[in-house]
Formats: structure tokens, C-alpha cells, sequence
């Protein structure tokens, strides 16, 4: 029996984006889990999962033992990176 390549490809398709959905929620769950907002809200503001990671690098930092002058040069060396993820929250909850 021949393979429908073009039927294997589509259902490929739809396999990875299941995935890549599963994925994002279970990403989203670990970082609700250590923060004020739902799954939804973590989602919603950040759906790319690249974001999500960066908003739990930014986390991680706010929230280690360095002293508060440690914590602001990280995150200043960071900005570029950080820079859209303080945009989407500051624009959430201010």
C-alpha cells in the first residue's frame, strides 16, 4: 500500500501542535504554581514558550538570596531580554 505522504505530513502536523500545546500548559502550570496568576494568565501574557522562560529567569533572580544591588546589575545585563516581559506584566497589573 502506497503512503499518502502528503496525509502522513498533515497528521505530523497535528501531532506536533498537540504537543507543543501540552507542552506550553505544563509550562504555564510550573509557573503559575510559584505566582499569583492562573494557567490562563500565564498563557495569555506570555504565549510563546521562549517568554515564559524568560519570565522565570527574571523570577529566579528577583527572588535569590543576592542583595538587592546584585539583583538590579543582573537584570540589567539582562535588559534586553527582560525588557518585554516587565512591559507585558507592568501592563497587566498597573
Amino acid at each position: 500500500m502506497p503512503i499518502d505522504w502528503d496525509k502522513f505530513d498533515s497528521d505530523l502536523s497535528d501531532i506536533i501542535d498537540e504537543s507543543a500545546k501540552k507542552t506550553d500548559m505544563q509550562l504555564a502550570s510550573k509557573i503559575s504554581s510559584v505566582t499569583r496568576m492562573t494557567d490562563e494568565d500565564v498563557v495569555e501574557l506570555f504565549p510563546r514558550p521562549a517568554d515564559a522562560k524568560k519570565l522565570a529567569e527574571l523570577m529566579k533572580i528577583v527572588h535569590s538570596a543576592d542583595d538587592r544591588n546584585n539583583k538590579v546589575n543582573k537584570i540589567v545585563s539582562n535588559a534586553e531580554d527582560f525588557g518585554g516581559i516587565v512591559l507585558t506584566l507592568l501592563g497587566k497589573f498597573v
